[in-house]
């Protein structure tokens, strides 16, 4: 794989339409924007945003359960992974990040792009009534705390896909320490060291 995506090649790894990758265009060119005023994401991954933002994100769209009516992601910042899977065709949205600056930023790319996303500007653990078959995350926090943020919002027999990195054995073992659980992996196609974590069944322990 070249050293830097580019869209053409993001569209040939997803097999996205030409309407969506238009759709993502535009999202790409509104994060390069806005990021000369706000830190969306880290400066040194913009050269390389179609593979570390946008294909990282995108992989997880097939790992869904199949016809996924409705997710929620938890800690959006610049809207990844959940504003692409909203692009790439998940119905319902919701989209948690407490700091306004990035959730005007996520309702300015939704709006421009038609993506289907509800922006909550709210701390995490305040959504009590928010719930869905799915909770998804990114570089939020070490698994055992984003187990205890995400399983409120879980549906019963719902599922976590958390994007992890290569501390993954040391957080599931402290993970363990607090629930049960089941989990499996599958291996990031963005970075070596990197997993998709999938947990279900999550109760206490």
């Amino acid at each position: 794989m070249p050293s830097s995506l580019t869209p053409e090649q993001f569209q040939a790894e997803t097999g996205v339409s030409r309407e969506t990758l238009d759709r993502l265009r535009t999202y790409a060119e509104l994060l390069e924007k806005w990021q000369a005023r706000i830190n969306l994401v880290g400066p040194a991954t913009l050269p390389d945003l179609w593979r570390r933002h946008m294909l990282d994100s995108a992989q997880l769209f097939p790992l869904l359960p199949p016809a996924t009516p409705r997710l929620i992601d938890i800690g959006s910042g610049a809207g990844f992974p959940g504003l692409v899977l909203a692009i790439l065709g998940v119905p319902e949205v919701h989209l948690v990040e407490s700091d306004l600056r990035k959730g005007a930023f996520l309702r300015e790319v939704a709006r421009q792009t038609g993506a289907r996303v509800t922006v909550h500007s709210a701390r995490i653990e305040t959504l009590t009534d928010l719930k869905a078959p799915v909770v998804t995350a990114r570089a939020l926090a070490a698994l055992p705390k984003l187990l205890d943020l995400a399983i409120p919002l879980l549906e019963s027999n719902g599922q976590c896909l958390f994007l992890k990195g290569q501390n993954i054995e040391e957080e599931l073992t402290s993970a363990r320490k607090i629930w049960i659980f089941d989990e499996d992996r599958s291996p990031s196609r963005t970075d070596a060291s990197g997993i998709v974590l999938r947990v279900r069944e999550v109760r206490p322990k």
